[in-house]
C-alpha cells in the first residue's frame, strides 16, 4: 500500500533527526517518512545489502522483479551509521528531487 503522504520544505528537520538516530525510537513525523520510503514501488530503490556479518555493507539498487539480480554498487561501508544515512539521503532524492547536505 503505498502512501499519500508528501514530504514538505519544513520536513527537513526530520533528516537531521534520522541523521542523529538512524535506529530506535523515531519520533510521529520521521516515522511517517520513513513509511512513506519504505512502501515506495521497489524498481530502483537503494537498499543496503550485510556483505560481511557486523563489518561491511554495500550500498544496492533493487530490480523491482522477484528472481532478478540486485545490482550492487561500488559504495562499501563500515558503519553502518553512514550506510544508513547514505540510503536515506538517496531515497529523499528520489522522492523530493533534493539533495541532502
Amino acid at each position: 500500500m503505498a502512501s499519500h503522504y508528501k514530504i514538505r520544505a519544513e520536513d527537513w528537520v526530520y533528516a537531521e533527526e534520522f541523521r542523529a538516530n538512524p535506529t530506535g525510537h523515531h519520533s510521529p513525523g520521521l516515522q511517517r517518512i520513513l513509511t512513506l520510503f519504505r512502501t515506495a514501488p521497489l524498481k530502483g530503490k537503494h537498499l543496503l545489502l550485510e556483505t560481511k556479518p557486523y563489518r561491511e555493507w554495500r550500498l544496492a539498487v533493487h530490480p523491482g522483479e522477484r528472481g532478478k539480480p540486485i545490482t550492487l554498487l561500488d559504495k562499501v561501508y563500515r558503519d553502518p551509521r553512514d550506510a544508513e544515512w547514505d540510503v536515506f539521503r538517496l531515497r529523499w532524492k528520489a522522492h523530493t528531487g533534493e539533495d541532502l547536505d
